[in-house]
C-alpha cells in the first residue's frame, strides 16, 4: 500500500521528512493519518489519541533534530504516527502483537523513544532530568515533552513543573489539549483551559500578534516585549503556568501547520532561560469521522472495518468480569445509600460508568490522580460511607504509600476493586497486574480475595459489604467469565475460608484466582496417568485458610500453589505457614507456581501464560517432575 503515497513511501526517518517543503507537510500528515487508520484497523489498539496529534507529530519531527533533540511523549498511546515517521513504518501492522511494536514508547525499540512510558504524567519529570543532564554535559540539544490535558492534572506533573520553573533550565512542554483524555478530563484544570481557549479578547487579537510567537524573536524590542507581557496578562489574567515559572504561549490550533511550524521554530531557537509551555488545542479522533463522532473518540479499539467503522466483536456471549462487578455494585447501592464509587479517570474501563448512570452523585472520578483517589476514599470511609475504589492493578501501584499509610494503618474499610489482575495481553508488561497480591498481602489489617469465576466474584462483592473494620481487595482479570450462574446479592462467603473443588490422595493443588480452570485440566491430565489430585480454590490470599491448608499438607505427598502473581504473594505466605508449623520436616514436597522474575512482553494471553509457565500442561508437568524422576515419568506415560 505504501506505493500509493506521494510522500510517505520515501519517508523512513525524520531526516527524510526535513528534506520536504513546508507546503508538503499537510499532505504528509494526511498520508500518515491514512496509514495509521489502516494499521489499527488490522491490529486494534489506541486510535483517537494518535489521530489527534498527526500534524503536531509531523511538525515536531520537521522542526527538531530528533533523535539528537529528545522528544518525550507522555503515556505513549498517541505515538503511532511518531513510530511511522521514525523507522518503524514497515512494522506498523505488528502493533501490540507478539514480537511486534509496542503500543507505547519503548527505549529498546528505537533511539527515537528516549523514555519509555505507558502510564501518564511522567514526561515533564523525565524531560527535566534530560535537560539538566544536557546542561551538565554542555550539550545544546532541545528537550521536548508532549503531555495531554488529562495527564497534566496529575500531581506528579505539578511537582515537575514546580521544579522546572525554579531550575531556569530550558525545556519545551507541549500541552496537547483535546478536552478528552480517555473519559472527559475532570477538575479545575479542564475549566481553566477552556477559559483560556474561549477568551474572546484573546481570539480577536490572535492573528495580529501571531499568537505571540514573535516574543521569542530578536527583532522584538524591549518595549514591545513589555507590551506583549501586558497583553498576555490582560487577556489571560496571568496564567498558572507563568506562576510556576513557565513562559506560556497559546492556545493555538494543533492542526494548523502554518501556525505550528513558526511557533515551534521560535521555541527551538529561543535563548530563553527556563521552561516554555506551548498550549496546543487538538481534536481527538481527527480525520476519521467515526472516531470524531464516538463519545470516547475511539480511544481504544478492536479490529475494525475502515469503511463502516464497525469494530470486530469478541465472538463470545460470556459476561465480562468488569461488567459483573458494576451490575452487582448497582444492586447493593440500591439497598444501601452509603455505597459510593471512586475511580481515577477510568470509568469505562472499570465499569464505574455503569454505576454512574444510576448514581451520578455517588460516583467520583478523581482524574488521573490515583494517590488522591485512595486518600479521598479513606476520607469517605471515616464518615461511615462504603467506598469502592475501582482501579487497574498496575495503576494502584502508583498509590501504594496511600494504601499503606492512609488506609491500612488506620484500618479504614476502603474496598479496592482491582481490575486487570494477571497478564493482560496486547498492552504488555506495563499494564500487567503482576504484583498486587504481593504488595497488599504484606500489609496488616488487609483482606485480599481473588475469585476463580464470575459467581465467586459476586459472592466476594457481597461479602465486602459487611467488612466494616478493615480494608479489603478483590482482584480479577481482564476479560470474560466462564459462564457460571450468578448467585443473588445475599450469598456471601466466610472470610478466610477456601473450598475444596475435588479430592484425591496424592497431590494437592492450591489455586487462587482464575487459573483454577487450568488446574482442573491439569488434574484431568494427571488422572489419565493414574495420579489423583485434590484441588482447592483458596479464595483468600489473606487471611489464609490455615486449617484447610494444614489438613491438605498432612494428607498429601505433594502440594503446589498456583497464582497469577509475583514472588512474595499467596505461595510465599503458604510456604511460611508450612515452615512455621514444621510440615516440611514430615516430608511434604512443596512448590510454588508464580509469575517468573521477568517482565513478560506483549502477546496473546495464552502465549503469555505459556511464557509464565502457568498453563495446564505446565502445571501437570510440574507435579510429575516433583513425583517422579525422568525415567519414572517414561514408565508412567507407557
Amino acid at each position: 500500500m505504501m506505493q500509493d503515497y506521494k510522500f510517505l513511501k520515501d519517508i523512513n526517518f525524520p531526516s527524510d521528512l526535513r528534506k520536504l517543503s513546508e507546503s508538503d507537510l499537510q499532505e504528509v500528515s494526511n498520508e500518515v493519518r491514512k496509514e495509521m487508520i489502516d494499521a489499527v484497523s488490522e491490529t486494534g489498539g489506541h486510535l483517537g489519541a494518535g489521530l489527534g496529534v498527526v500534524e503536531l507529530t509531523v511538525a515536531l519531527h520537521y522542526i527538531f533534530d530528533t533523535p539528537n533533540d529528545r522528544l518525550i511523549w507522555d503515556v505513549g498511546h498517541q505515538t503511532y504516527p511518531h513510530k511511522i515517521l521514525t523507522g518503524r513504518k514497515s512494522k506498523i501492522k505488528t502493533l501490540r502483537q507478539g514480537n511486534g511494536l509496542s503500543g507505547f514508547t519503548k527505549r529498546s525499540e528505537s533511539e527515537y523513544d528516549p523514555f519509555g512510558a505507558a502510564h501518564s504524567s511522567t514526561s515533564i519529570s523525565s524531560a527535566l532530568g534530560m535537560a539538566e543532564a544536557s546542561k551538565l554535559s554542555n550539550k545544546l540539544n532541545n528537550i521536548i515533552a508532549v503531555i495531554g490535558d488529562g495527564a497534566i492534572s496529575a500531581g506528579m506533573a505539578y511537582e515537575a513543573m514546580n521544579n522546572a520553573g525554579a531550575s531556569k533550565t530550558k525545556m519545551i512542554v507541549i500541552l496537547n489539549d483535546n478536552d478528552m483524555s480517555i473519559a472527559k478530563p475532570v477538575g479545575a484544570m479542564r475549566t481553566y483551559l477552556a477559559k483560556l481557549l474561549t477568551g474572546k479578547i484573546y481570539f480577536s487579537l490572535r492573528e495580529t500578534f501571531k499568537l505571540i510567537a514573535s516574543a521569542f524573536s530578536k527583532r522584538f524590542s524591549a518595549k514591545a516585549g513589555k507590551a506583549e507581557d501586558f497583553l498576555r496578562s490582560a487577556v489571560t489574567g496571568g496564567t498558572l503556568f507563568n506562576s510556576l515559572g513557565f513562559y506560556y504561549v497559546g492556545p493555538i490550533d494543533g492542526h494548523d501547520l502554518s501556525t505550528l511550524i513558526p511557533i515551534l521554530k521560535n521555541a527551538r531557537d529561543s535563548k530563553h532561560q527556563g521552561p516554555i509551555m506551548i498550549h496546543v488545542k487538538t481534536q481527538k479522533g481527527k480525520g476519521y469521522s467515526y472516531a470524531e463522532k464516538a463519545s470516547d473518540h475511539y480511544h481504544g479499539v478492536s479490529k475494525f472495518n475502515v469503511v463502516t467503522g464497525e469494530q470486530v466483536k469478541s465472538g463470545t456471549n460470556l459476561p465480562a468480569y468488569t461488567k459483573i462487578f458494576a451490575n452487582t455494585l448497582v444492586k447493593h447501592a440500591e439497598r444501601d445509600s452509603k455505597v459510593v464509587g471512586v475511580t481515577a479517570a477510568m470509568p469505562g474501563g472499570t465499569g464505574m460508568d455503569i454505576f454512574a448512570k444510576d448514581f451520578p452523585k455517588r460516583m467520583f472520578d478523581v482524574g488521573i490522580a490515583e494517590q488522591h483517589g485512595v486518600t479521598f476514599a479513606a476520607g469517605l470511609a471515616t464518615e461511615g460511607y462504603k467506598p469502592y475504589v475501582a482501579i487497574y492493578s498496575t495503576f494502584l501501584q502508583r498509590a501504594y504509600d496511600q494504601v499503606v499509610h492512609d488506609v491500612a494503618i488506620q484500618s479504614l474499610p476502603v474496598r479496592f476493586i482491582i481490575d486487570r489482575a494477571g497478564l493482560v495481553g496486547a498492552d504488555g508488561s506495563t499494564h500487567a497486574g503482576s504484583f498486587d497480591i504481593t504488595y497488599l498481602s504484606t500489609l496488616p489489617n488487609f483482606i485480599v480475595m481473588a475469585p476463580s469465576d464470575e459467581s465467586e466474584l459476586v459472592k466476594m462483592i457481597n461479602t465486602s459489604m459487611i467488612i466494616n473494620d478493615k480494608p479489603c481487595a478483590i482482584r480479577y482479570p481482564r476479560g470474560n467469565g466462564i459462564g457460571t450462574e450468578l448467585p443473588s446479592i445475599d450469598e456471601k462467603i466466610e472470610i478466610g475460608k477456601g473450598r475444596i473443588i475435588q479430592e484425591g490422595k496424592q497431590v494437592c493443588i492450591l489455586s487462587i484466582g482464575t487459573r483454577l480452570e487450568e488446574c482442573k485440566i491439569a488434574a484431568a491430565e494427571l488422572k489419565n496417568k493414574g495420579i489423583e489430585s485434590t484441588i482447592v480454590d483458596a479464595r483468600f490470599a489473606k487471611p489464609l485458610d490455615q486449617e484447610l491448608i494444614l489438613k491438605c499438607a498432612r494428607e498429601h505427598e505433594v502440594m503446589i500453589t498456583v497464582e497469577e502473581g509475583s514472588i512474595g504473594g499467596f505461595g510465599s505466605h503458604v510456604e511460611n505457614l508450612l515452615s512455621e508449623k514444621g510440615i516440611f520436616d514430615k516430608g511434604l514436597k512443596f512448590r510454588t507456581m508464580i509469575l517468573p522474575d521477568i517482565f513478560i512482553e506483549q502477546d496473546s494471553p495464552k502465549k503469555m501464560y505459556d511464557v509464565a509457565g502457568l498453563n495446564a500442561s505446565q502445571i501437570s508437568k510440574k507435579i510429575l517432575d516433583i513425583l517422579f524422576t525422568k525415567e519414572s515419568i517414561k514408565v508412567v506415560k507407557n
